[in-house]
């Protein structure tokens, strides 16, 4: 009789010490969508600070200012014009007695204020920390607060020496980090992270600035 052949062919045994080859995956079927990515959760945001001293300020200021806290820190945005009125209680009346320091933050996109002017206070009395800031245009003065925290007649000569924000009433508005000669404001986001002074680094120091 003749011998029966396989209907498909057999592969012959794998040698000693050799791995069988893994059976193909079966194909996905033509145009099978890929899951969706899981949605971002949603992260922290600021909410309204409740306090006896934000009430107070509140019932003073009205919607002048906006008290908030975001992952326990405390902050009051306040309108340009009564925010010097506003720091001068936070000294005199809320015991805040140190200018920890006074800063910006630049947002160009946003182009009828893009400075924020920020003001970060403490309390010994109270153990306290806060923040208050206010929004300007570029080229409009902050108000200074030299004559009320000394410290702030350094840190704010920082400020204008890194963002240019003038503060209106400094004693000896300067800068403090850079060469008085220095073009630009170093902390401003147009500004580029390799840019220099080209022109004071030849003339001063005698080099190429590297660029």
């Amino acid at each position: 009789m003749p011998e029966d052949k396989p209907d498909k062919p057999v592969s012959p045994p794998p040698a000693a010490g050799e791995k069988p080859a893994a059976a193909a995956a079966p194909p996905k079927p033509a145009g099978e969508a890929k899951p969706a990515a899981p949605a971002k959760p949603a992260g922290p945001t600021p909410q309204p600070w409740e306090s006896e001293m934000a009430t107070r300020l509140r019932n003073r200021y009205g919607s002048g200012i906006d008290p908030k806290t975001y992952l326990g820190q405390k902050y009051i945005i306040a309108d340009a014009s009564i925010v010097y009125e506003l720091l001068q209680v936070m000294r005199d009346e809320e015991q805040f007695d140190y200018c920890v320091d006074v800063t910006a933050v630049h947002y160009p996109q946003r182009k009828e204020k893009e400075f924020d002017v920020v003001w970060i206070l403490y309390s010994f009395p109270r153990n306290e920390r806060v923040r208050v800031k206010t929004m300007i245009k570029d080229g409009d003065p902050a108000p200074s607060v030299a004559g009320l925290w000394t410290t702030a007649n350094w840190l704010e000569r920082e400020c204008y020496d890194m963002f240019g924000i003038r503060f209106e009433g400094h004693p000896d508005l300067r800068r403090i980090l850079l060469p008085d000669g220095w073009q630009g404001f170093p902390l401003r986001k147009e500004y580029g992270i390799t840019q220099q002074d080209s022109e004071w680094v030849k003339i001063n120091l005698g080099i190429e600035s590297g660029r």
